[in-house]
């Protein structure tokens, strides 16, 4: 199974705020996840809520994200920990 770290979209019509979820590849965008670890809101000045130790557990278990969420996750630092983390080993 091909785990993806991804964006599903909320909120009404163009007012969008998005959850940053972990999916299977083959599920539809909004429909089901396996797991909830952040919220990002662009409304709000691209406002981040994000688990950072979730996330990183994730990415260390191979799961791939997306290319916004990536971009998400390098201004977090959580990119950078992973490469310290592989790095080290």
């Amino acid at each position: 199974m091909a785990v993806k770290i991804r964006l599903k979209r909320t909120g009404r019509h163009k007012l969008a705020s998005y959850r940053i979820v972990v999916a299977d590849s083959r599920s539809p965008r909004d429909g089901r996840f396996i797991q909830e670890i952040g919220v990002y809101q662009p409304q709000n000045e691209n406002k981040v809520v994000l688990d950072k130790e979730l996330a990183l557990e994730w990415l260390k278990k191979g799961a791939q994200p997306s290319d916004t969420v990536r971009n998400i996750l390098s201004e977090n630092g959580i990119m950078k920990a992973l490469h310290d983390f592989k790095s080290s080993k």
